[in-house]
């Protein structure tokens, strides 16, 4: 029988990386190098997150799609016999490249699959931005040769953001993170990017990163002008608040709200994943509870029936469900 999850993090180096997820949230990061990406849920070739608690310990999330895809997924379907998300936390020193993810109309003529994600904004240094959708008016004829002169950053649509916010990133919504930005990033099982520019920065290996002008011109959605932020209004529900996010086909998303001491029943018979952004929470119970430090995840298999999650001090969480 199946119980709440936790799994062992996928360290990615990045050139535009940190040393954030260390400080904030105790990542056992490896020593002196830049990490961009902590990849906390995982089905990927070659990246998949292990099992850190509990009698599964040790099995790996492709085990348990192979074994329990049953009792994990409930009603949610698998990606091409993978788990459906993959779940990150974002370290961004640097400004990322401005880059698109192909449209499911367009992603397998491209050779890529379709990306769409949900950013919420963990941490925010002053000043920090989004780059998202176009400036309205924007045109791919005068899109194209920005990009060949380099100054294709004028074209987009940047958005002030500061911790709290949240943005819906649909495959073909040109974006980059700004510097000094710390994000949790929820999106469909997909590792293709295409980079339109890349600041004229140098890779980790010394070299220019991998540009791919003409796919990402097949991907961008040339109608999409100057996206809005997630609204920030929160509703009382029982003893908790809750801000809903992203009701997508895809995923749905709410930041909850919770003060010190508090039972949060989370509804049963579903998928869903526990991202913890302040505070300490404990999920479960007996010998099958765990206990959450920010930045820390929890995966709840659709087979369990009703899960209270309780609040040691006041917590913000973000809930994740399929």
């Amino acid at each position: 029988m199946l119980y709440p999850l936790t799994f062992q993090p996928i360290f990615k180096q990045r050139v535009w990386g940190g040393r954030e997820l260390e400080r904030l949230y105790h990542k056992p990061l490896p020593p002196s190098v830049p990490i961009g990406e902590s990849w906390e849920i995982v089905d990927r070739p070659g990246d998949v997150s292990v099992v850190a608690n509990g009698t599964l310990a040790g099995k790996d999330l492709r085990w348990l799609m192979e074994n329990h895809s049953g009792e994990l997924l409930g009603d949610a379907k698998a990606h091409r016999g993978l788990f459906p998300l993959l779940i990150k936390i974002l370290d961004a020193r640097e400004k990322l490249s401005l880059q698109v993810h192909p449209p499911a109309a367009r992603a397998a003529e491209l050779g890529g699959e379709p990306k769409t994600e949900m950013w919420y904004i963990a941490q925010a240094a002053p000043g920090g931005e989004l780059y998202v959708g176009l400036k309205r008016g924007v045109t791919r004829a005068e899109f194209e040769p920005k990009v060949e002169d380099g100054t294709v950053a004028d074209c987009f649509h940047r958005v002030r953001v500061q911790t709290g916010d949240a943005m819906f990133l649909p495959s073909g919504r040109v974006h980059a993170l700004g510097a000094g930005l710390v994000i949790f990033e929820i999106q469909q099982n997909s590792d293709t990017t295409y980079r339109v520019f890349d600041w004229n920065r140098l890779g980790l290996d010394g070299k220019p990163r991998e540009l791919h002008v003409s796919q990402s011109l097949a991907s961008i959605d040339f109608n999409d002008f100057e996206p809005s932020l997630l609204p920030r209004t929160f509703t009382r529900q029982g003893a908790e608040q809750v801000r809903p996010l992203v009701r997508d086909p895809l995923f749905t998303v709410e930041a909850h709200l919770a003060g010190a001491g508090l039972p949060v029943p989370l509804p049963p018979g579903k998928l869903q994943i526990i991202a913890l952004l302040t505070g300490r929470v404990e999920i479960g119970r007996d010998q099958a509870t765990v206990a959450l430090a920010p930045g820390q995840f929890c995966l709840l298999p659709a087979s369990l029936a009703a899960v209270t999650l309780r609040t040691e001090t006041a917590a913000t969480f973000l809930r994740i469900e399929l």
